[in-house]
């Protein structure tokens, strides 16, 4: 029965990560054909990185990807202190309100969002792509967060302000710690989403500023160069070697964790 439990775990990994293993090794074929080997190379980097296109819709990717992160990171936290701390029937429909977002289909929220922005005549662009990726990475923090704060002792707020701590300082010394590690998750998940979207970006963006899912989408017709491989295989390196450093601080931290408040 274990043996079966091991080749069944084998398979499921085989199965996700045979593509991105697929999509590295080809980043450095010497063919652009991604059916023939023509051999090792490294002129997909080179190439890659003297291409303006590419490097434009990169920049303005991370960019996007970065602000997003850190507003949806910095409001959905304060918003799941929020609902944690509201009573059970209006705590109940807040979450269905923040679970719609992520259940809507991205061609609904893209065109609602593309709607509301001429409607209020705000020029499609950069500072449109920016609110439409910190509106759907909101919730995802908010989730993130709510299962610390439920794992939270209620007690020790209450704990800090009887010693002496103003709110404000009893909530960054006190209660941000314990819920850190949600925090990290939604900082994260709403990075890699913004990263990743494509459906939500392509109607709420205008001339001059493209992603690299609509640069690559746009490419799609006439063929992927072999320097999308290696662009790929670069970013998925960054955000592989980004978790492993999460995980080795969290485990660190998890370890050294004092039994007592410092206030």
């Amino acid at each position: 029965m274990k043996v079966l439990k091991k080749i069944y775990l084998i398979i499921i990994f085989v199965f996700l990560y045979a593509p991105v293993l697929t999509l590295i090794v080809f980043s450095f074929n010497d063919s652009k054909s991604r059916g023939h080997w023509g051999g090792f190379t490294m002129k997909w980097y080179g190439q890659l990185f003297k291409d303006r296109q590419v490097m434009s819709s990169l920049y303005y990717t991370i960019i996007i990807a970065l602000l997003s992160a850190i507003v949806a990171t910095v409001t959905g936290t304060a918003a799941a202190v929020g609902i944690h701390s509201m009573k059970k029937v209006l705590k109940s429909f807040v979450m269905n309100l923040t679970y719609l977002p992520v259940v809507s289909p991205d061609i609904v929220t893209g065109i609602s969002l593309m709607i509301l922005f001429v409607f209020i005549r705000l020029d499609l662009g950069f500072t449109t792509l920016l609110l439409a990726h910190i509106t759907f990475n909101i919730p995802y923090v908010v989730l993130s967060v709510l299962p610390k704060l439920k794992q939270l002792n209620k007690h020790m707020y209450e704990a800090a302000l009887d010693l002496g701590a103003k709110p404000l300082y009893a909530f960054f010394r006190v209660i941000l710690p314990e819920i850190m590690p949600g925090v990290v998750t939604g900082f994260l998940l709403a990075f890699t989403l913004s990263l990743d979207d494509f459906i939500i970006s392509f109607f709420t963006t205008g001339s001059g500023v493209s992603t690299l899912s609509i640069t690559i989408y746009s490419m799609a017709r006439l063929g992927i160069s072999p320097k999308i491989n290696a662009l790929s295989t670069l970013m998925f390196i960054v955000v592989l070697v980004l978790l492993l450093i999460v995980n080795k601080r969290s485990a660190t931290n998890g370890r050294n964790e004092a039994p007592l408040i410092n206030i």
